[in-house]
């Protein structure tokens, strides 16, 4: 048998790259059976049949697997959210940050299309920027015409695999063009009707930028968070985790129990409110579907 990785996945047909070559695959009946799925990022064994074809025969193991997108073994998830058209998004934003923790995959928020920006709207959007840096994450502001910035961007690349996720319309593939103009991936423009973006990324692929591979995925606009567990919560909400055990109560949720050191620092402004009402948001969201 051969080893390689799954580069792209496209109507039940696998591209594995292994060594120097890249080989379209089929996966065996069995995994069907198993109900296991080879995803883009998995290391596979494979063995080649007539006609140049191969067979996907084993599934090496995952260091992690992402629903949406159908993605393994990612290093990073570059998180792509514009500054206007559509409007930044908090709530979106730390559904994906929520959700990266729980994978242990490094969040990179990257905050494009500054150059939109209206002076009134952009007190506000550098003020989000520092509340996401001061809690631990790496944050970009960017435009098309940021070269220094995308310059930065591409040193976050190299040796990793990193899926580019965000809504539709942010700007995730012009992003990708303007670090790498060889890819030359289609964009759309911005809906002003729907306010959102249209789909213009079909399938997932593994693209090789900058020494490092990219996932450009298909645009999102809801995360389900309702497989974590409640009690877990708190430790994907990093300014929270950090004071995990300074509660009076064991076992704190960080709502109603007196004496929180949680709520406490939301009184007095050291963690932002909006993270607060996002994390009480996202629990209840967690209860009511383990309620059914």
């Amino acid at each position: 048998m051969q080893e390689g990785k799954i580069i792209r996945s496209l109507s039940g047909f696998y591209d594995v790259q292994s060594e120097d070559k890249l080989v379209r695959c089929r996966a065996r009946g069995r995994f069907r059976k198993e109900k296991v799925t080879p995803l883009v990022g998995d290391w596979v064994k494979f063995d080649m049949e007539t006609e140049g074809l191969g067979y996907v025969l084993e599934l090496c193991e995952r260091k992690n697997a992402f629903v949406r997108p159908p993605i393994a073994n990612v290093d990073q998830v570059l998180l792509v959210f514009s500054a206007v058209e559509p409007a930044f998004n908090t709530h979106l934003l730390d559904r994906f940050l929520v959700l990266a923790e729980a994978e242990r995959v490094t969040p990179v928020i990257i905050i494009s299309k500054m150059d939109l920006v209206r002076a009134e709207e952009k007190e506000a959007i550098l003020h989000y920027a520092e509340i996401y840096k001061k809690i631990g994450y790496d944050v970009f502001l960017t435009s098309i015409q940021d070269s220094e910035g995308h310059v930065a961007i591409k040193g976050k690349i190299g040796g990793k695999i990193s899926v580019i996720a965000g809504q539709s319309g942010v700007g995730k593939s012009s992003l990708l063009n303007a670090t790498d103009s060889s890819l030359q991936l289609q964009t759309g423009e911005i809906s002003k009707h729907l306010g959102r973006g249209k789909h213009t990324t079909r399938h997932v692929e593994l693209l090789s930028v900058c020494g490092g591979y990219v996932a450009d995925t298909p645009g999102f606009s809801n995360l389900d968070l309702t497989h974590l567990e409640k009690e877990q919560l708190t430790d994907y909400f990093l300014e929270m985790h950090a004071v995990k055990g300074q509660c009076k109560f064991r076992g704190c949720l960080h709502r109603k129990e007196p004496k929180c050191e949680v709520k406490r620092l939301v009184e007095t402004n050291e963690i932002a409110s909006f993270r607060y009402e996002h994390y009480v948001s996202f629990l209840e969201e967690i209860e009511e579907k383990r309620r059914y």
